[in-house]
């Protein structure tokens, strides 16, 4: 018998916005969910991220690592690191690290490739929650999974 893997969410953490994607339940496939909006100077809308986490029924989280072209870090790259240890110590669930590069930029090209207009506003949210099932997709692919027990099933729990 298979190993049940449990849904896991992806964060797309932005300056300005937060993507959402979900993974269906057998963490086969990602989806687009939503898009959050940051207050400047506010703090991250941490617990709505929980809320839609319980939602859901998640059980982990991957956050997108926003790496430099040559895979390096920097001091965005740190700030969504602390993002993410804050969210698993308020969750109590498993963080997953991701390189999301490129991602922005497929989930863009996806949104054009099927004809929908340039409406500022809806588009960026649009291309933020993408990107999230982008670089989620990738993770479920590449074998990423959250076991039934809650602790990493395959890769390591920094997978960027």
């Amino acid at each position: 018998m298979l190993p049940l893997h449990r849904r896991v969410l992806a964060i797309d953490y932005g300056i300005r916005r937060i993507g959402v994607a979900v993974s269906d339940p057998t963490g086969t496939l990602a989806s687009p969910v939503t898009t959050l909006k940051r207050r400047a100077g506010k703090r991250p809308p941490i617990s709505r991220i929980l809320d839609l986490g319980s939602e859901f029924g998640v059980h982990g989280f991957v956050v997108g690592l926003p790496l430099e072209e040559t895979g390096g870090e920097n001091e965005w790259t740190a700030e969504v690191r602390a993002f993410g240890r804050r969210l698993e110590r308020r969750s109590g669930l498993p963080v997953h690290f991701v390189d999301e590069r490129y991602s922005s930029l497929e989930a863009e090209a996806r949104i054009r490739s099927i004809g929908l207009r340039r409406k500022a506003k809806e588009d960026k949210a649009r291309i933020d929650a993408g990107a999230a099932a982008i670089f989620l997709q990738d993770w479920l692919d590449a074998g990423g999974r959250i076991d039934i027990g809650g602790q990493p099933d395959a890769g390591d729990r920094e997978d960027g």
